[in-house]
């Protein structure tokens, strides 16, 4: 197969080296070109046709964030990878670039010691999500007709023919569980998620009737941004978790960035809890640690939802939420920006549903009207 070719975008001569040294580490990937403004940034993708685009944020010119929308309108459809600073004002320009049709981003490095320290943490980044993003795209093998093999290593690539992969195998979904009560809804994601969550949280016709807690893997700063843009769009409030709130219904409680979101049952209320032990699956916040406690509190009261990201945070957590009788949906793939969390939970055969992101809302809402929700808090009171 051959290298995934990127465009680095980046009007920063020192930032446009550090990438391609990161991405010349792996013969997977291949730089083909750069710009340094988001407006060369748009005729390079038109020129190029990349497979990937890592895009800055703060240039002259045309800046990312218009460089998205720009090519977007065009009509392409290559993956985005936003490079952004972690500060506010880059989260909030990160946010926009994601709504605005990016796929994902990584922070510049910041606090490094050393430069061989910035390439490794670049690299840790950014190769693993460039591959993730790629990954869908048709697989082509060397196949050519007998006239074009007979020709000399410089004929066009046209000649070689597309092979598609094989049909993906059908997933097997868990019968569901007798109706029960649902006392709180968890839910996890990672690249794609907030657009996701986003599109989730519009969707809503009501305030769910009992606590929503969220993990999206981001940094500190940028899951308060998130909480924040997510509080705008819909009949829910949306808050960043603190530790030691009580849980109240209505409420989506967004993990912060680098802090594992627990619950606890503190003195008969159930509440949340803050922190800082080791990352699970790479991660901290993990959606494993947040499905976990919660079925040891809730025990199958519980509807856990997986949206899109990549790796496979959340199987774990789905295990210990199924083996407490809980319910499980997980976004498709088709609808997914990548299928690795909900398809490891799906192909472990802990899913209940497998549903497209416009399906989310609907099930949920249906499910939380046609169960009890036992003791779940009032609008004045939390979770007992």
């Amino acid at each position: 197969m051959s290298p995934i070719r990127v465009l680095v975008v980046d009007d920063s001569v020192v930032v446009r080296r550090l990438v391609t040294d990161v991405l010349s580490q792996d013969s997977d990937v291949e730089v083909v070109g750069f710009a340094t403004n988001g407006r060369l940034a748009v005729a390079k993708v038109a020129q190029l046709a990349p497979d990937l685009v890592t895009m800055d944020i703060e240039m002259p010119e045309m800046n990312g964030l218009e460089a998205v929308r720009a090519i977007r309108r065009a009509g392409h459809k290559v993956p985005i990878i936003m490079f952004s600073t972690l500060t506010e004002r880059g989260a909030m320009a990160t946010l926009d670039a994601l709504a605005a049709g990016a796929q994902d981003y990584v922070t510049k490095p910041a606090n490094v010691g050393s430069v061989q320290e910035s390439l490794a943490q670049v690299a840790d980044n950014l190769i693993p999500k460039i591959k993730a993003l790629v990954a869908r795209r048709p697989v082509r093998a060397a196949v050519r007709s007998s006239a074009s093999s007979a020709s000399s290593p410089s004929s066009s690539a046209s000649s070689v023919v597309a092979v598609p992969a094989p049909p993906a195998p059908r997933i097997a979904t868990r019968p569901e569980p007798a109706a029960h009560a649902i006392r709180a809804v968890v839910l996890g994601s990672s690249t794609g998620g907030p657009e996701a969550l986003s599109r989730v949280v519009a969707a809503l016709t009501h305030a769910p009737p009992v606590p929503v807690l969220v993990v999206q893997h981001m940094p500190p700063v940028f899951t308060k941004q998130l909480a924040a843009r997510l509080d705008r769009l819909g009949p829910a409030t949306v808050v960043e978790a603190e530790s030691g709130t009580e849980l109240l219904p209505g409420t989506i409680y967004i993990a912060p960035g680098d802090r594992h979101l627990e619950v606890q049952r503190r003195s008969g209320v159930v509440r949340t809890l803050l922190t800082d032990g080791p990352p699970v699956n790479y991660c901290r916040p993990s959606v494993d640690v947040l499905f976990g406690s919660a079925a040891r509190v809730f025990g199958g009261e519980l509807l856990g939802i997986v949206l899109t990201g990549m790796g496979s945070d959340g199987r774990t957590g789905c295990q210990k939420l199924v083996d407490a009788g809980g319910t499980v949906l997980v976004q498709d793939e088709p609808s997914s920006v990548v299928w690795g969390m909900p398809g490891a939970v799906a192909h472990a055969g802990l899913a209940h549903r497998v549903i497209p992101l416009v399906g989310v809302v609907p099930a949920l809402e249906r499910m939380l009207a046609s169960t009890s929700h036992g003791d779940a808090p009032s609008s004045r009171g939390g979770v007992a």
